[in-house]
This record gives structure tokens, sequence and C-alpha cells, in this order.
């Protein structure tokens, strides 16, 4: 049996990863009718905060080898025990999210190349594709069928633009707002703001964060973005609210800087999505730096060390907790999650 149905097991006796659920070991659950009465007042003496974690090299390179003692975690500045240890890969539950407003020649290399990324993705992955400019369209629903995947990409249109233009109106198509109707994400009216040259990426990182919210908790959760981080002061969602979701839902952001994405390193939205969310930036200059790192993001998404820990000595009440990971070698670099959020419950 995988560690990942291992690990999904320990999850049903303790707070499973920033969803606020949490429910009783089996030796202490109550009678049947107390249940049924008050079925969200139980509570755990276990909670479980699961780390995924990246370890690079001064080159970039992913460091493997590293051992469980080698590595401390501090919550809210205090010192965790970690309890859980694991090198083995998981599978992948990610939305490609594909900028649809880009220039021309950055455009075309991304129509061109996009079919590369179904080579990255394994027969146990699942992957839904979207694309956007001022509104999020859903190309693909979740789908384990590689060929399937390919072939979307492989005719998938991307809209180029011209300086100082926007992208243009999109043909209709399915949207990615068939989420529930509190995500407040907006819909595409008759007249798209896209033409008016806008982009929205939070609201577009918003969409896919609620489509990988439910998805399996024995699974890595990604958006995987390709973009040149341009973005409208006009969305609906901030970058906070934005963050905040995926904080909740343990989703990380793995991004591809395209275009003028690559003049902004480190100031721009896609560095600090994947830097709080424990993921990754690229960037790309040309087609083949493209296909290159397409595979890149999905080995290093699941293939990271997963650390987990019951929180002790922190204030339980608080609604976000900061987590910091350290390991005792020098000159390496750590790619984890800012912090978590806890739910609340009636």
């Amino acid at each position: 049996m995988s560690f990942a149905r291992q690990f999904a097991g320990v999850l049903i006796v303790a707070l499973l990863p920033y969803s606020g659920l949490q429910q009783p070991p089996p030796a202490k659950r109550a009678a049947p009718q107390q249940q049924e009465d008050a079925p969200y007042r139980i509570r755990t003496r276990a909670e479980l905060v699961v780390v995924p974690v990246t370890v690079k090299d001064a080159s970039g390179e992913m460091v493997l080898g590293i051992l469980p003692g080698e590595f401390r975690v501090k919550e809210d500045d205090v010192e965790q025990e970690i309890s859980v240890f694991s090198v083995d890969a998981f599978p992948l539950s990610a939305v490609v999210l594909l900028d649809n407003g880009l220039p021309q020649k950055v455009a075309q290399q991304l129509e061109t190349g996009a079919p590369a990324i179904a080579a990255g993705f394994a027969e146990a992955d699942e992957v839904a594709l979207t694309r956007f400019d001022a509104y999020p369209e859903n190309l693909l629903e979740f789908t384990r069928d590689n060929d399937k995947l390919y072939e979307h990409l492989k005719r998938m249109q991307v809209s180029s633009t011209f300086p100082g233009q926007g992208s243009g109106p999109m043909t209709a198509g399915p949207k990615i707002n068939q989420v529930s109707p509190e995500a407040k994400v907006p819909s595409r009216p008759e007249t798209s703001r896209a033409s008016r040259g806008m982009k929205h990426l939070h609201d577009a990182v918003y969409a896919a964060a609620l489509l990988l919210r439910d998805r399996g908790r024995d699974r890595r959760k990604i958006i995987f973005l390709v973009s040149d981080g341009a973005n409208s002061p006009n969305n609906e969602m901030s970058f906070d609210d934005t963050l905040k979701l995926l904080l909740s839902a343990d989703i990380s952001v793995y991004a591809i800087g395209v275009g003028q994405a690559g003049l902004n390193r480190g100031v721009n939205a896609l560095s600090r999505y994947t830097r709080l969310t424990g993921g990754d930036v690229f960037y790309a200059a040309s087609r083949a730096e493209l296909e290159s790192l397409f595979a890149r993001v999905t080995e290093q998404a699941r293939n990271q060390y997963t650390l987990a820990y019951a929180p002790r000595g922190t204030d339980r009440n608080k609604e976000f907790h900061s987590i910091e990971v350290i390991v005792k070698r020098d000159k390496l670099s750590i790619r984890a999650r800012d912090g978590y959020y806890t739910a609340t419950t009636p």
C-alpha cells in the first residue's frame, strides 16, 4: 500500500490539513444518539498539520536524501515535534491555468508548446484545463485520461495581443464559474471586460482553487499557472482573499512566467503566490524552455518531502498559524507553505 493511502487513513482520526474537520478517535466515540444530536461538537485530541517541503541547492536543483532528524518545524515560532515523515511520491490533482492574453510571440510559443504539458502527468494524476483573461474559462473537467488532455491542449487556441492592448474577447465555451454561488467569482457577461484590455489573475487563481478545494486529501493539489503576470486592479477577489482560500484548501501554486514576467522576477503576483503556498516559479523565454519546464513543475510537485506534526504550545483560538521549516544543512533553500488557517465549528 502506498504512503498516500496509509496517510489518508491517518487523517481520518486527525485534523485534516487546513480543513478544520475534526473527528474523534475510535476509542473515544460518543453514543450514536449523541452523535446525531451534536455532530459538529465532537473534538479530537489529535490535530495533524501536513507540510509538503521542497529543498533545493544553490543551483536550484532538488536535494534528495535528507533524513528526518535534519528537519525542524516551528508553528508561530514554537518548535514542533515531527510525527510523520515521508519521501513517497503523491498523485496530483492539478488545474492547468493558462493566460489567454499574452503578447503575440509569447502566445504562439505557448500554443504550440502546450501539448507537452500532458507528458508531465502520470496515470494516477487528475487534471483540469482552464484559460483566462478577464474571466476564467473551463476547457476540460478533471480527467485521468492523458490522451484527452493532450488533444485539448493540441486544439487549444491562445488569444494574442499587441503592445498597448489587452486580450481580445474569447469565443463562448464552458466556464469555470460552475462552482458554488457563494464564491463571488464573476461570470462572463455579454460584453467581456477582456475586450477592454483587462486580465484578472486573482479571480482566475481563486476560481481554480475552488475547483481543487474538495479533491482527495491523499493527493497533492496544485495550480499549474502559465502567465506573464499582468493583472488588472479590478479583480473581484483580492490577493489576500485568494491566498486564504489556497492555504485553507492545502493548494500550492506552481508558475511558469513568460513574457514580461521575466523582467519583474521576485515582485510579481506569480512569485508571491508560489512563495507563500510552498510552490515554485520558473521563467521561460522560448518555446524550448517552456517545454522543458512543464515536466519539471510536475516532478517537483510530486516528489516533495512530507512532514506532519500535532501542534503544541500555540494558541488554538487563532485563525492563522505561521509555519517555518528549517533544514540542518548549509546553503540550501526551503520551499514550504507560509502557514495555514483553521476553520471554526459551530
